[in-house]
């Protein structure tokens, strides 16, 4: 009888040891979780794919947006998901079915503290609905005001959708836009959220009547205050004024080295009597990457036809192995085919520094259209990516009209 016992006791033990086991590893289905940033929780969720198996798939969810992170990692009783679109990752321990952990950029210098945030499987909404939401909606395009913590303004474009208590939508800004955005109505106004890899967003609103709002915007970095208004007709500077050839230069002239290592020039032969856009970007920028994913099979499609393009990359880090690191990784992701430069560490003059014939670059991206000759045409600062709807395709037309003219010449 004591054989027995001792076995079945072993048995149990054994049985709790694997239940555990499983409890502390993530689980296929929707999680939702919480950054804790000063006093805001910034909710945000994401999908497990093929948890049991070595290719599980973190999707990062936001509307219409998934962002996949592959590489999910087990040490102990730590979970670690890498971000390497930023060099980033989400890291902690599973306890009882909750995530509890921090999410850390591993660029900076001795060490990030990280953002704390806790999750769990579950199928409740990114939001909790209101009882009594606002009869107001927000669908339509709205002029929003972007008022710093300095006092500092900047007119932006929101773009949002309405369908029941489903919020949709982005804001556009001259250097590109907030990507996809996820709310709902609150009882005198609204709320999104997004987390797509790079830093939580929270935005709140709180309408002034039926076409105006007041709200803030939070990051990691502080908190934005906004006006918006709507307006149908509401429109961004015009993108190809912000920045310019400065007064006697039409000609850019750069040497710069590629991942490998290797110099390139505009001025190699590659490059001659032919249209040549030259992308500014940088590995951690969204939009660049929005940009990247649109320029990589479009080259692969016009390059024929004597087109070419050069990225110029700007890099938090100047280490020739961290450098040569994120940008491998930005073109396996994208299998770009084009020259990608690094042409500097980022800083408030590392333009200026690299193309020196420029006025003030005002944004990441910002393109640079370049003629037969050698001319630069024009120059268009942002983006405006798929959550932006018409926006996207507006600019998908603009730009394959600037190209199939300066080729026609």
């Amino acid at each position: 009888m004591k054989k027995y016992f001792i076995l079945a006791m072993v048995g149990l033990t054994a049985l709790a040891s694997c239940k555990k086991e499983a409890n502390n590893k993530l689980t296929d289905g929707k999680w939702r979780g919480e950054f804790s940033i000063s006093d805001q929780k910034f909710p945000f969720v994401f999908n497990v794919a093929n948890a049991a198996s070595d290719s599980v798939t973190v999707y990062l969810i936001n509307g219409a947006e998934q962002v996949p992170l592959k590489g999910v990692r087990y040490s102990g009783d730590t979970v670690t998901i890498p971000i390497e679109a930023y060099d980033a990752e989400l890291i902690g321990v599973i306890v009882d079915g909750k995530f509890d952990g921090r999410f850390k950029k591993l660029f900076v210098e001795g060490g990030d503290e990280g953002i704390p945030f806790i999750a769990e499987k579950t199928d409740a909404p990114r939001f909790e609905k209101a009882a009594t939401p606002t009869s107001v909606s927000l669908d339509g395009k709205w002029d929003i005001q972007f008022i710093s913590q300095k006092g500092d303004t900047a007119h932006n474009v929101g773009i949002f959708s309405q369908n029941d208590d489903v919020l949709t939508g982005s804001i556009l800004t001259n250097a590109g836009d907030l990507r996809f955005l996820e709310g709902t109505p609150t009882a005198d106004g609204f709320q999104f959220s997004a987390f797509a890899g790079l830093s939580p967003y929270l935005i709140k609103g709180t309408f002034e009547g039926n076409d105006s709002f007041t709200g803030e915007f939070y990051t990691a970095r502080g908190v934005t205050k906004l006006l918006g208004k709507r307006n149908a007709e509401a429109k961004l500077a015009d993108p190809y004024s912000l920045a310019y050839m400065k007064k006697g230069f039409d000609r850019l002239d750069f040497t710069f080295p590629d991942i490998e290592g290797n110099k390139v020039s505009l001025s190699d032969p590659k490059f001659k009597d032919k249209v040549v856009i030259v992308s500014i970007l940088g590995s951690w920028c969204p939009n660049c990457l929005d940009e990247m994913e649109y320029l990589s099979p479009w080259y692969k499609e016009n390059k024929d036809r004597g087109v070419e393009i050069i990225g110029l990359a700007f890099e938090r880090k100047d280490d020739p192995e961290y450098v040569k690191t994120v940008l491998s990784r930005l073109v396996k992701r994208y299998d770009t085919t084009y020259d990608i430069l690094f042409a500097g560490k980022l800083g408030d003059d590392a333009t200026a520094k690299a193309l020196p014939q420029v006025s003030k670059i005002m944004g990441y991206p910002t393109t640079i259209f370049i003629d037969k000759k050698g001319k630069v045409r024009k120059i268009h600062t942002g983006f405006n990516g798929p959550a932006t709807g018409l926006f996207y395709e507006e600019f998908k037309q603009d730009f394959n009209k600037i190209v199939d003219d300066l080729l026609a010449e």
